[in-house]
């Protein structure tokens, strides 16, 4: 019995030892990873017949208190509940609460490394004096939202819970399917100085002229989103997960001094009240000129900066389906504006910016919302709201329905004065704009969970931002969109995969906006190509507009439209960290045999005769040979080599090809060059093989392989390539259009790669004698 057991226990081992490696299928279908289909989402990526979705209205009232840097409100909602469940309590968002000194968001604060705290490398990887400077301004700011009343609409007081940045109200009775509730809040807050605090709203403070400029913004107490797959989406804000929100209709009045200019959401409803007659006149111009026309000057703004007015005035606007709201108010503003209407979209394009925009934005803003209105309704959809805002303010880039933040200014030389702007501050305004003003389709009208994915809005976002600048002007120095500016962050070892939640990113850039924006491009142009992707693309805008779609909900809508398996796409490019990285390993070249001798021993004697010459025949070159002195020991085979065609060569050749049919005889004679290459996936993500094939001619051409090519063998590959002449090269990815990560394995032959040595000067050794006795410098008198 034991002599038994060992043999089992050797066979055991013997096929364990021989077992087949683990199947890793690329192309296995996503349904393990992706929420079942339900009569809310369809499994094609539509909405489903059952579908539903919250709604919240608000009236507000709002005073801005410029002096003190602050804001008070009294607002009403009226919340819709569509869905098919009872509420027993609401739950909505205090997001100003991330000021608090004690938030959850200040108190997770981390020090990047301990060798980037101390000993840093490189300005750029050090601390900064604005870094400090909010840290320890965020201990003292008395900042996040004042609750005074939590009420219901006959003003009977509502028990409410505040946890850090979510607010919860208790309902008196639950709210059934079908039913809505109205309640008001009244609240206040300190408003940030957004150059120390940072954030996505707050105020500016210009020295110069003792002026404020205040872009508001996550101001009043947001119904949070309750959807069927979530719930309700409460995740706390700790500063990278955006907003989820729900559609309403916005009543808003807006109380600032009685100088400034009010940039806003929505449209205005009491321009005779607040606007002069020659600025109603301007505006009225401006919905029908060709360019931008000036409604308040620069030197209408530099005047009213001169004073401050002891009045007040309250601007009105109401906005229809939106889902949130934002606004801007200074007495610096230069206001322009111009009018686009075309199909559906009949918008007016407005600029606000005070004079130290100048002479950038005056130029750029307003042209680049109009080309960005232009180029996304050919993507997704007519835009359809009324107005779309550019603000210049401290905040660099922020979305809200109708309105936008941006920040490339001009730089002012403090001692002749000449204001001129960079290369990078041209093409960033222009780019900012079209991004932020872009973010009205994603997410703002195609409503993704912000909260739980930011590349839904700022991935999708990026990648029409990307088509948007190409069709500014050629050559634009764009950064994200192409697939070779991803490389570095592919090769990279911190990272997570796309499909990660917003708050626990790393390198958010390169996760949320450039890795997407990138994959979306490889799958336009490498996968699907133009015409499939975007009729896709624009059916997920047709399917989800004013909707709340979700990962899978774009990831079956373009498979469905375009009829396009890509199960294996998503899961790389979204689910995984892997990078493509395909090597050439080695190719060999095969002609096919045509038994003819004539042919064939041809074909033999010019391999022999392309073999290098051996060392001893070429130092024996010119040596007198017994032959050559007597030639008649000369016979046949001095005459015929081992290439020479004998007629038995013939009558095997005529015998051997008696009983081929003509088809047959005719493979034989078409001289086909057939080459079997060898492909690795060293980086473990699919992708098609797009080779560049040379001949011998000179004549180069793309032969493009699916991605499917994979599918049995996914680390390695044999393929069949067919040529009418000799190949003399073979390059994969030769336009660098799949994101490669290394392109020195991807040509046959290798390809030498180019670099530079950069050579430095040795440093003196300290002396500290000498800086010690060293002149000091002393001021400058003039300059006291």
């Amino acid at each position: 019995m034991k002599r038994i057991h060992v043999g089992l226990a050797a066979l055991c081992l013997s096929a364990s030892a021989f077992a087949a490696e683990p199947f890793d299928d690329k192309f296995r279908q996503l349904e393990e990873l992706l929420p079942s289909a339900n009569q809310y989402r369809t499994a094609s990526g539509a909405p489903g017949h059952a579908y539903w979705q919250q709604r919240a209205d608000y009236t507000i009232r709002t005073t801005l208190d410029e002096a003190n840097r602050a804001l008070s409100g009294s607002g009403q909602v009226t919340y819709h509940n569509n869905s098919p469940d009872t509420l027993h309590y609401l739950w909505l968002q205090l997001d100003q609460n991330i000021y608090k000194p004690n938030s959850d968001a200040r108190m997770t604060l981390t020090a990047p490394s301990r060798e980037a705290w101390g000993r840093a490398r490189s300005d750029e990887e050090g601390m900064k004096f604005e870094g400090l400077r909010g840290i320890l301004a965020g201990r003292d700011f008395d900042g996040g939202f004042k609750i005074a009343a939590v009420k219901t609409a006959g003003g009977a007081p509502l028990k409410y819970t505040v946890n850090q940045t979510m607010m919860r109200i208790d309902l008196q009775q639950p709210l059934k399917p079908g039913e809505k509730f109205t309640f008001s809040i009244d609240w206040s807050y300190k408003i940030n100085e957004q150059k120390v605090l940072g954030g996505r709203s707050g105020y500016e403070y210009f020295a110069e002229d003792k002026n404020a400029l205040f872009e508001i913004a996550q101001w009043f107490p947001r119904m949070a989103a309750y959807y069927d797959v979530y719930g309700w989406q409460h995740k706390q804000f700790l500063g990278s997960g955006e907003f989820t929100l729900e559609f309403g209709d916005y009543d808003v009045q807006i109380t600032v001094p009685a100088d400034h200019i009010v940039a806003s959401t929505g449209e205005l409803q009491n321009p005779n009240e607040v606007l002069t007659a020659t600025q109603r006149e301007r505006l009225a111009k401006a919905r029908t000129s060709k360019t931008p026309v000036v409604i308040v000057t620069q030197a209408e703004a530099e005047q009213a900066e001169k004073s401050v007015a002891k009045g007040t005035k309250t601007w009105h606007f109401k906005a229809k389906n939106v889902r949130d709201f934002a606004w801007a108010s200074s007495r610096k503003f230069i206001w322009d504006a111009q009018g686009y209407k075309k199909d559906g979209t009949n918008v007016m394009a407005m600029s606000y910016y005070p004079k130290e925009g100048n002479p950038l934005w005056e130029k750029y803003s307003t042209a680049a919302i109009v080309h960005t209105i232009e180029q996304y309704n050919k993507y997704s959809f007519d835009y359809p709201y009324p107005t779309a805002i550019s603000v210049n303010g401290p905040v660099g880039g922020m979305e809200y329905p109708m309105i936008s933040f941006n920040g490339p200014r001009p730089v002012k030389d403090k001692k002749t004065g000449e204001i001129t702007y960079t290369k990078r501050a041209k093409y960033g305004l222009i780019g900012v704009v079209i991004h932020e003003v872009g973010h009205n389709y994603y997410p703002m009208i195609i409503n993704s969970d912000e909260r739980q994915w930011t590349w839904m809005d700022e991935g999708l976002n990026t990648f029409v931002q990307s088509l948007a600048q190409e069709a500014w002007e050629e050559n634009y120095p764009t950064g994200r969109g192409d697939p070779r500016f991803i490389v570095d962050y592919m090769r990279s070892k911190n990272q997570v995969p796309i499909m990660t939640n917003s708050e626990s990113l790393l390198q958010f850039g390169n996760n949320a906006y450039a890795k997407p924006a990138a994959a979306l491009n490889v799958l336009r142009e490498t996968v699907l190509g133009r015409e499939l992707f975007d009729y896709a693309f624009r059916e997920y805008a047709r399917r989800w507009k004013f909707k709340r779609p979700t990962p899978a909900d774009f990831f079956r809508t373009m498979e469905d439209a375009s009829g396009t398996d890509l199960d294996w796409f998503w899961r790389g490019w979204f689910y995984t960290t892997d990078a493509v990285d395909v090597s050439i390993d080695g190719i060999t070249e095969y002609g096919v045999s045509t038994k003819n001798p004539e042919v064939e021993k041809a074909w033999k004697k010019a391999q022999h005769d392309g073999e290098p010459v051996s060392i001893i025949d070429q130092r024996n070159k010119g040596m007198v040979r017994k032959v050559d002195e007597q030639p008649h020991l000369k016979d046949f085979y001095n005459e015929h080599d081992d290439f020479t065609v004998t007629n038995a060569d013939r009558n095997k050749f005529a015998e051997q090809t008696a009983d081929l049919e003509q088809w047959e005889k005719d493979l034989l004679a078409q001289g086909k060059h057939l080459y079997l290459v060898d492909f690795s996936n060293l980086g473990g993500l699919v992708t098609p093989l797009v080779l560049q094939i040379e001949l011998k001619s000179g004549k180069k051409y793309i032969e493009r392989i699916p991605a499917e090519v994979w599918r049995y063998s996914p680390k390695k590959i044999t393929k069949v390539i067919v040529t009418d002449e000799p190949l003399v090269s073979l390059v994969q990815d030769p336009n660098w259009e799949t994101a490669d990560i290394d392109q020195s394995n991807n040509a046959w032959p290798r390809k030498i790669t180019p670099s530079r040595l950069e050579l430095f000067k040795s440093r003196p050794a300290e002396n500290m004698m000498k800086d010690f006795n060293t002149p000091l410098k002393q001021k400058d008198a003039k300059k006291e």
